[in-house]
């Protein structure tokens, strides 16, 4: 016991959130998830235009940036939300569903996953896993960006009788102003790794790309729907 108490107080005391914003922003450089195409823009779903695009998938693909993302993880988590205060962690279908299970196994926590609409036969089910009324629920994503999905996902955690009062991901925009009021408003604290901002930082400072791309991708962090505005999108 006293061995685990040492342990605790050490994770405890090493929590350092501006560091693992940078190791973070650093790995998704360094396995090319990240993307500036300030000359010819990314089209997003909303039809907006952006010169940057997070591709979160990719991670999978790299066991030792995973593995390292995922022990920072399990360290926000235990820091920010507690060592005792969740009973399990669901994944979003489907990008959050491997995350969910890599910092189920980190942290000892059961895992769920979370359907986007129930599966339309058998039991009909959207929430695969073992829940049960009042279990103390943590979604697991790999991005967000205005929080609109990850509502959805928590609606259907407390439909269920669980209750989600946390959010986690890997990435967050962080340009949209206001998401956390938006996701405080439903009751639910949001965590995560890195940003764009820590991105744009670790990007000067690596010389992963030319001077004029990363003031286009200043320019949008600003003001993303004014440059998207000005870059013909929605």
């Amino acid at each position: 016991r006293a061995e685990e108490d040492a342990v605790t107080q050490t994770q405890m005391m090493t929590y350092d959130k501006e560091a693992i914003a940078r190791s973070v922003a650093c790995m998704l450089i360094e396995i090319k998830a990240v993307l500036f195409r300030a000359d010819e823009p990314f089209t997003l779903t909303s039809g907006a235009k952006s010169p940057v695009y997070i591709d979160c998938r990719k991670i999978i693909s790299f066991p030792r940036a995973r593995s390292a993302m995922m022990d920072h993880g399990k360290t926000v988590i235990m820091n920010e939300v507690g060592f005792e205060s969740l009973d399990a962690l669901a994944g979003g279908e489907t990008a959050g569903i491997p995350f969910a299970a890599w910092l189920a196994e980190r942290t000892g926590l059961p895992m769920q996953y979370v359907r986007k609409k129930p599966k339309g036969f058998g039991r009909d089910a959207r929430i695969e896993g073992d829940i049960h009324e009042g279990q103390r629920v943590l979604l697991v994503e790999d991005l967000m960006t205005d929080g609109g999905s990850k509502l959805s996902f928590i609606e259907a955690l407390r439909t269920a009788g669980a209750e989600c009062a946390h959010t986690f991901v890997i990435f967050y925009y962080d340009i949209f102003k206001d998401t956390p009021e938006r996701l405080a408003a439903e009751g639910v604290a949001l965590h995560y790794l890195t940003t764009w901002w820590d991105v744009l930082a670790a990007s000067r400072e690596s010389g992963a790309f030319d001077d004029a791309t990363l003031e286009q991708v200043e320019a949008f962090l600003h003001d993303p729907r004014g440059w998207s505005a000005a870059h013909g999108g929605a």
